[in-house]
């Protein structure tokens, strides 16, 4: 790792400190002190991540940049390359013009989103405690929560990408800035298709009033706006709205890769495309059963509810749906996380899923399985039973 990355990280740690400070929770000198201990920390435990190469990086991510170099960078946008969506794609684009190793620049893109994740975890707990201590719990939890360590700085994935601008936009919403917060999941879903897995809670902030009919018409908007770098370089307009189509048909036959969902009970199951079929309407039933209860009882979806709905929906939504990753809970740790940070006698739901998802994690890039993947599946479960139990408490006994 040359001066640039190490400046370039560093610089990384002053904007996260910054956010801190401009967010007004630093109020003494101490304070700042202790913060910057704290971001030091986070970020040399990053750097420490900086030089591992995954097969990903070698395989895919590499390959794609090297070929952007190859083809007149962002004129290559017109080709079919690799199967991200097209937004990630136009920073592979700019990496092929910067002689920085791209292991680096990729790792120091994700880590960049990891502090924006941050500061939108602390802002939306802050839509539910004043308290200075547990916002920024929530900020530092995320820095340091493994599974948002390893994912960006150790594996060079993206999801902090995507999972920013989703409890962005929760955020946002929930705040009375329901357009922001539109834009936002568009943009989360620009980036990955896995932002469907807590798109439906725009569902819910509809019946629960804090977002409107019209405000669905932003969607597709952005998500077109972001398509058109790619058109205007070369690309069929249809090939970008289609994409995600495409991912769908390699996502693979084997019923569960590596993830704690319901289907790492599946080892002796014979018809896997009857169990795919039930997963996928077990999905659905689960999605459209959240509707109904916040439909039913709207009067009393209080933020608290709302909140609740999306722990049901993360874990739930990809527990019960086939063909998952172990990459695929990212949102529910940091919903999970945050939660608990607002409300401590909750801290069981993110160890839950951290221990679900770091099994999958442990399996992945260390090539065997440290437990079985079923006891991630048991805990998964534990904790979409509790957010369930603690959204219906809320429906049921809560005024808006």
């Amino acid at each position: 790792m040359d001066i640039a990355v190490i400046l370039l990280l560093f610089a990384e740690a002053l904007l996260a400190l910054a956010a801190l400070y401009f967010s007004g929770l630093l109020k003494r000198p101490k304070d700042v002190a202790v913060c910057a201990a704290l971001v030091a920390a986070a970020f040399v435990v990053r750097g420490s991540c900086f030089n591992h190469v995954t097969a990903d990086y070698e395989t895919f991510l590499s390959v794609w940049v090297e070929y952007f170099r190859n083809n007149g960078g962002f004129a290559a946008l017109a080709e079919p390359i690799g199967n991200y969506n097209v937004p990630y794609m136009y920073f592979l684009a700019a990496f092929s013009y910067i002689g920085i190793d791209d292991l680096y620049l990729i790792k120091l893109l994700s880590v960049f989103f990891d502090i924006v994740l941050a500061y939108a975890a602390m802002s939306l707990a802050g839509l539910y405690t004043t308290s200075r201590v547990k916002r920024l719990a929530a900020f530092f939890g995320v820095l340091f929560l493994p599974t948002v360590v390893l994912n960006g700085a150790y594996w060079g994935q993206c999801d902090s990408i995507y999972a920013a601008f989703a409890v962005l936009g929760i955020y946002f919403a929930l705040s009375g800035r329901p357009s922001a917060g539109m834009a936002c999941i568009a943009v989360s879903f620009a980036f990955k298709l896995q932002a469907v897995f807590i798109m439906p809670v725009f569902v819910v902030l509809l019946l629960s009033g804090h977002v409107k009919i019209r405000h669905f018409f932003i969607f597709p908007a952005v998500y077109i706006a972001l398509m058109l770098p790619a058109v205007a370089a070369g690309m069929p307009f249809m090939d970008t709205i289609t994409l995600y189509f495409d991912q769908m048909g390699t996502v693979g036959s084997a019923l569960n890769y590596n993830s704690p969902s319901i289907f790492a009970f599946s080892r002796s199951v014979q018809d896997t495309a009857l169990a795919s079929n039930l997963g996928i309407i077990a999905a659905f039933a689960l999605m459209l059963l959240t509707f109904l209860l916040v439909a039913l009882r709207r009067g009393r979806a209080s933020m608290w509810a709302v909140l609740g709905c999306a722990l049901v929906l993360s874990i739930g939504i990809p527990y019960f749906l086939p063909h998952m990753h172990e990459r695929y809970f990212f949102v529910a740790d940091v919903l999970t996380l945050l939660f608990a940070c607002a409300a401590p006698e909750y801290l069981a739901l993110p160890l839950l899923t951290q221990f679900a998802s770091l099994l999958g994690y442990h399996a992945y890039l260390r090539g065997y399985y440290f437990l079985p993947m079923s006891y991630g599946a048991v805990a998964l479960a534990v904790a979409l039973a509790l957010s369930l139990a603690f959204t219906l408490a809320q429906l049921y006994s809560s005024k808006k």
